[in-house]
């Protein structure tokens, strides 16, 4: 009990740091995944500051560092676009869609691709570092880079650990299915799901098992860990609550649909969507529902947190801002085409892309 406590108390100060977020380097902004920025609100409707188009479906979630956006596309490639003015800085092209979001790390930017490849390429100049081959499937899972490792799943059953400056492969570990989830790395350890319906516990520095918890359907949803807990969605229709150092259940809330968003722990709230057209915001401790709001479409976008409000995309092809305090609408934006992209809050800016194929920058009126 004595080093539940102490690792409770570790992680919540873990997670408590965030100030205004000035960048947003990975999936979920870190990884913890908290998607957190204390001072991104926007109170009412934005105008659009720019629009990039890059001529195919954006799944691929925005990652901002240093002034630029970066963004992948079923154009296969991932593109660099200035922040300010939304132009094209370079693309680099790949030979597969690129539904990955990508992570910008000491001035490298790493993600993988449909084609078997990962890939690490200079984030000011487009040029490639290092590519890693990877089996058959593609790669759709977010990395995380933490101690110069980087981290990440395939639809080869593998969770991968790379050294971040040599593409080297430092560990490899066999799971139950194809991953699509991104890993979540705190204390030393990595926390992934695969769409075999397993949530991994991994030791990063060995790659050896520490726990597993089985759902009864597939997890696409990647976990969130902060305050002593991981929480994490599946197909099954539950979100699940374990504790982040033994495993053991917590709670289980039914949404009785698919659950593919990926949750934000804050402030002893966990905010996370679902195919039933709700985002929930559900007690951390408990998993009892404090409130749930209707998005008129399949929620696959994963939200963005701030002070005051909550940003998530939906199926119905809008962008919206619910209010944190009961779950209200406070506005949102229309995309045209499925927002499946997670939004990223940097500097009370909004970016976040669709299926209509651009990736859009939202900025206060």
């Amino acid at each position: 009990m004595l080093r539940r406590f102490f690792l409770t108390l570790f992680l919540s100060l873990f997670v408590a740091v965030p100030a205004a977020a000035e960048d947003w380097p990975a999936f979920r902004l870190d990884p913890a995944h908290r998607a957190w920025d204390g001072a991104g609100d926007i109170a009412a409707t934005p105008k659009l500051d720019w629009q990039f188009d890059t001529g195919g479906v954006v799944e691929s979630s925005p990652a901002v560092v240093d002034g630029v956006v970066y963004a992948g596309s079923f154009a296969q490639a991932l593109f660099a676009i200035d922040e300010a003015s939304g132009k094209r800085k370079w693309s680099f092209p790949v030979g597969g869609l690129l539904r990955a979001s990508p992570a910008v790390v000491a001035g490298t930017v790493y993600f993988g691709a449909d084609d078997n490849k990962f890939y690490a390429v200079d984030a000011a100049t487009g040029a490639a570092k290092w590519t890693f081959d990877l089996g058959p499937g593609g790669e759709q899972s977010s990395p995380a880079v933490v101690d110069d490792v980087v981290y990440f799943g395939a639809f080869d059953k593998y969770v991968y650990a790379l050294n971040a400056g040599t593409g080297t492969l430092r560990w490899k570990f066999r799971v139950g299915g194809g991953v699509l989830a991104s890993p979540a790395v705190v204390d030393g350890v990595v926390y992934i799901s695969s769409i075999g319906g397993i949530l991994y516990a991994i030791d990063a520095m060995t790659g050896t098992r520490i726990w597993q918890m089985r759902a009864r359907g597939g997890i696409f949803s990647s976990p969130a860990v902060a305050e002593g807990i991981v929480v994490v969605g599946s197909d099954d229709g539950n979100i699940y609550a374990r504790d982040a150092l033994t495993g053991d259940k917590l709670w289980t809330f039914a949404t009785r649909r698919e659950v593919f968003s990926s949750p934000a722990i804050v402030d002893g709230t966990v905010y996370i969507g679902a195919h039933t057209g709700f985002l929930y915001a559900l007690d951390a401790a408990s998993g009892t529902e404090r409130w749930k709001t209707q998005l008129n479409g399949p929620v696959f976008s994963s939200p963005a947190v701030t002070d005051e409000h909550i940003y998530i995309g939906s199926s119905d092809g809008h962008l919206y801002a619910l209010r944190r305090s009961d779950g209200g609408i406070a506005w949102r934006f229309e995309a045209g085409e499925r927002v499946w992209s997670s939004p990223a809050v940097v500097g009370g800016r909004i970016y976040f892309g669709s299926h209509s194929g651009f990736v859009y920058a939202l900025a206060p009126r």
